[in-house]
């Protein structure tokens, strides 16, 4: 009797194990579908890759256009907000709660003292304030540094600001380096003289950098302004354009003859 209880079990067993699939049965149906080799596991698979892959590449075009846009936003309404506060708290005593009052008055104000420093009289009396500045140790230092920077970029080109931009062949062979012409020199030697140019070299964005006296005849000018100049070196090369001529050279020499 154990010997026949044994016997079934076992072929029931084996016919539990061995079950053909019942046409009608929809768990059978879904045991093929979610099996990991099935075609339509795999198509599965591939179209949620397409899919992550298309929404990725989308988020970070989306980065990509916003992030200027944030940034622009951002430094505009920080100027704004700094420049509004020099005179906004005096129209907050004056009962006057106005936004923007003070960044409008604070750009009126920059404008006329942009008038007062090119006459006569605003010009002697900016003199005179810088020579007090320059006799004050530390105050001296920050001057003069602030001031080369801002006559970089001042409309009038005068003595001290950037003349050209330069590409000069640095650190090695091969290697290009921006610059600014500063200033021009002439070399006298025993045989003939030799026009050197000096040339700032920013190592730090703007504000830092070395400076190199290059002869004149090996400095390529490039097409560029001297605010397209400052513009590459502030955003690291990014706003590099695509294509860059050198331009004549006009000699110190001929530059001389012109204004005489």
């Amino acid at each position: 009797m154990a010997e026949e209880k044994e016997a079934s079990s076992s072929s029931l067993n084996q016919g539990l194990t061995h079950r053909e699939p019942d046409p009608d049965d929809d768990d059978d149906d879904d045991v093929l579908k979610s099996a990991p080799g099935s075609p339509s596991s795999s198509t599965r698979k591939a179209c949620y890759a397409v899919l992550q892959s298309w929404a990725t590449k989308k988020f970070v075009t989306g980065c990509v256009v916003l992030f200027p846009v944030a940034v622009t936003f951002i430094v505009s309404w920080s100027f704004i907000q700094l420049v509004d506060g020099f005179f906004s708290p005096i129209y907050a005593k004056l009962g006057i709660n106005i936004f923007g009052l003070g960044f409008l008055t604070s750009l009126l104000f920059i404008f006329f003292v942009g008038m007062f420093a090119s006459s006569w009289l605003g010009s002697t009396v900016f003199w005179l304030g810088e020579w007090f500045i320059k006799r004050m140790p530390f105050m001296k230092h920050i001057y003069s540094a602030s001031k080369q920077i801002s006559a970089a970029i001042s409309p009038d080109q005068n003595t001290t600001a950037f003349k050209e931009v330069a590409i000069i062949r640095h650190p090695r062979h091969g290697e290009y380096a921006f610059g600014f012409i500063t200033s021009s020199l002439t070399l006298q030697r025993e045989d003939r003289d030799e026009e050197l140019c000096s040339v700032y070299v920013p190592t730090n964005h703007l504000y830092i950098g070395d400076i190199f006296l290059v002869s004149a005849a090996d400095i390529i000018r490039p097409n560029l302004s001297i605010r397209e100049g400052i513009e590459i070196i502030v955003s690291v090369g990014m706003s590099m354009p695509q294509m860059i001529s050198a331009v004549e050279r006009v000699s110190h020499h001929h530059q001389r003859a012109q204004l005489l």
